[in-house]
Parts: structure tokens; C-alpha cells; sequence
């Protein structure tokens, strides 16, 4: 695990009552930018930021065993207030029933893509169905998020094979970064892909953020 944001925790009393007041967001290392963005605009100082691996991206299966183990660590430092920064991000309802056996919320929506474009544009966008996303992360990271765990790298022939189906890759973008379009774009030059850039912003992610409260 990776604490972005230490805050005092020492075991004291005082220490405890500090975490009580605050919150925990248990997030996806994926969207700590982020995160950390909206909570320094709309000064959300209550918010103790602590990421999960980004890579548990590709591995969905671990994504809920995480939260619950950070769930309950998060609880022996003494944390009453608790947010999971994940939407469902495959987990296939798993995350859901672990949020409500330990009584905490989560991010609304089906994965990242949703609550960055908003998840009712999101849910609208029936041509999307044939789209591959990428978001500022998967721009940054996509040699080591996509080419490399796909194993694109050693099998390039497998590129047909899991991306034969798609037609265009869509950039969902949280800022505009001359630099990250132009990765987005050799990204889809390198799957094939017609491009489409999408500006979102952070989409429903500062309203999330924002309840967690």
C-alpha cells in the first residue's frame, strides 16, 4: 500500500481524535492526481488520501480483498469516517457487498471512465460500445498498463486478438496536456484505432469527493 498523505498518527488520545475527525479515502492509485487535485481546490484538508496499488487495475480480483484489509487498518488507526475511491472497476458487485457488510460508500459508477466523462453522459453514449478509454493515467502509463500486462510487447500478433473488436480509442481527459494527447494519440496509432479526444475534467469525481464527509 502507499500512504500518500501521512497525517499524525501516534496512538495517542489526541492522535485518535485527529483521525475521527478526518476522513480516510481508500483510492485507486490511478486517480491520486486527482484526488489530490480536487482536495487542494476545494480546500478538503479532512480528506487522509491512502492509495491502493494502480497496477490492481489489470487485476481486478484484488481490488476488493485490498479495500477490506485497508477497511480495517484504516479503523485500528482510529478512523470513524471511511470513503472507498473506487466505482465497481470490475470487482462485479464484490466491492458493492464489502461497502455494505462494513458500512462505508463508494465512488458511484461501473469504472473511472464513467465518473470522469459523468456517468449519465457516460450511460448515454451508445456508439461507445466499440470504444477503447484512456484516461490521463493510462496515457502516462500505457506501455506499463496495457503493452506490458497484455503482453504486447513479446506477442505483438495478440493485438488483433484484444483489440480487433474496437474502432476508435477515446482519451477521456482530466486537463488539457499538449504531452498526454500526443501519447493518447500513438497509443491509438499503435492499436489501430481512429483517436477521439474527450475534455472531461474530473467529471463526477469532485461531487464524490466532496459527500465524502
Amino acid at each position: 500500500m502507499d500512504v500518500v498523505d501521512a497525517e499524525l498518527r501516534d496512538g495517542s488520545p489526541t492522535g485518535e481524535r485527529m483521525n475521527a475527525e478526518k476522513v480516510r479515502v481508500i483510492a485507486c492509485g490511478a486517480i491520486a492526481r486527482e484526488v489530490l487535485a480536487i482536495r487542494e481546490a476545494n480546500g478538503l484538508s479532512h480528506i487522509d488520501l491512502l492509495c491502493l496499488p494502480a497496477i490492481w487495475h489489470a487485476h481486478p480480483e484484488k481490488i476488493t480483498p485490498g479495500v477490506e484489509q485497508a477497511i480495517a487498518e484504516a479503523r485500528a488507526e482510529g478512523f470513524s469516517r471511511i470513503f472507498v475511491g473506487y466505482a465497481d472497476c470490475g470487482t462485479g458487485g464484490l466491492l458493492d457487498r464489502l461497502c455494505e457488510r462494513e458500512g462505508v460508500e463508494r465512488i458511484a459508477g461501473p469504472h473511472c471512465y464513467s465518473f470522469f466523462a459523468g456517468n449519465e453522459a457516460f450511460a448515454a453514449k451508445d456508439d461507445d460500445v466499440t470504444s477503447f478509454f484512456l484516461t490521463d493515467f493510462l496515457a502516462r502509463q500505457f506501455r506499463a498498463f496495457v503493452i506490458e500486462p497484455l503482453g504486447l510487447d513479446r506477442y505483438p500478433q495478440l493485438k488483433d486478438m484484444y483489440f480487433g473488436n474496437y474502432e476508435k480509442l477515446v482519451y477521456l481527459s482530466q486537463v488539457e496536456d499538449e504531452g498526454l494527447q500526443q501519447k493518447a494519440k500513438e497509443a491509438a496509432d499503435y492499436l489501430g484505432l481512429t483517436y477521439e479526444y474527450r475534455f472531461t475534467g474530473y467529471g463526477d469525481l469532485t461531487g464524490e469527493l466532496l459527500r465524502a464527509r
